[in-house]
């Protein structure tokens, strides 16, 4: 495969992971989005927003935090498969994975988004993604969104996402959400895990396609980053599999931007959209001139560069 990724691959991955996924993490969006402010009491999960650039919905999730890492990977060493994943023969995930976005209040949250901002824009695409955990989470959304809500443009961009079931579960996935992309980097220790058993195919964890492997060449001054576009295998040799992933804070940082750490990144909320900005029922925010205007209309604003909600 190519050293490089194409451009029709790199401009969207780096779309979503300088202006989205590190915003899963901020600390300070005029209290709205923040993990830690008291009204959140730390269970917001994720986001949806339409993104007018480029003309999707984006679905981001939150990834685990900087100062559970340790732990999580630690966990992670003895994380099994022992759960049958619904309407697919011998596919297996591991239940915290799978529960962590279908047996929480994530699911339906993400779900009545989704259809809200399609009543508002009409059928446009789907763009699924999240750093670490999130990444898993993401990975489960798309499949839902595909296999029980009959979205069919469906795009999942994960970035440092740890393995979720067996090669069953990965033919599947790989047949009704073909446009993925796993972004690893480095020998960040995420992807490495839960092992990888290559003598016991059908019972071992297993990635799906397809890897884009960031690596470094050269030393010093002279280091520059390289992104491999690796086989469709999943388990491509020649990619994240070829080091020994044993670097959290190559887990950390993507593309320049660290994840998960205190400020990150900082988004302002422009006090004019402050009173465009309501809560639905279910604790969901939605920042709109109207949210029950029509397509024509939600699209004709010019001063709002996008609606999250």
């Amino acid at each position: 495969m190519d050293e490089v990724t194409s451009t029709a691959i790199r401009n969207p991955i780096l779309l979503l992971y300088h202006n989205i996924a590190p915003n899963v993490y901020i600390s300070d969006m005029t209290e709205l989005f923040t993990w830690t402010c008291p009204r959140c009491d730390d269970l917001t999960e994720g986001f949806v927003g339409v993104a007018r650039d480029l003309n999707a919905i984006v679905i981001a999730f939150r990834g685990t935090q900087e100062r559970s890492i340790p732990n999580w990977i630690e966990d992670l060493h003895w994380k099994q498969l022992d759960l049958n994943y619904p309407g697919m023969p011998d596919a297996m995930v591991h239940h915290g994975f799978y529960f962590a976005y279908h047996n929480t209040t994530v699911r339906p949250g993400v779900v009545n988004a989704v259809k809200r901002a399609k009543e508002l824009y009409g059928n446009i695409d789907i763009m699924v993604t999240g750093h670490s955990m999130g990444g898993a989470m993401a990975a489960f959304c798309g499949l839902d969104l595909t296999v029980n809500h009959e979205t069919g443009n469906v795009q999942v961009v994960t970035f440092g996402q740890p393995r979720i079931g067996n090669a069953a579960f990965v033919s599947y996935y790989s047949q009704l959400v073909p446009n993925t992309i796993r972004v690893t980097n480095g020998h960040d220790i995420v992807p490495h895990l839960p092992p990888y058993y290559p003598h016991f195919s059908q019972k071992t964890y297993h990635h799906f396609p397809r890897e884009v492997w960031l690596y470094n060449i050269g030393f010093g001054s002279w280091a520059y980053t390289v992104e491999k576009v690796c086989d469709g295998s999943g388990e491509d040799p020649t990619c994240s599999r070829s080091v020994s992933g044993n670097s959290i804070s190559e887990h950390l940082a993507y593309y320049g931007v660290k994840m998960g750490g205190e400020n990150t990144c900082k988004v302002i909320m422009d006090p004019r959209l402050a009173m465009y900005s309501t809560e639905d029922f279910e604790g969901n925010f939605i920042l709109s001139r109207d949210p029950f205007a029509s397509v024509v209309k939600a699209t004709t604003e010019p001063n709002v560069p996008s609606d999250v909600l």
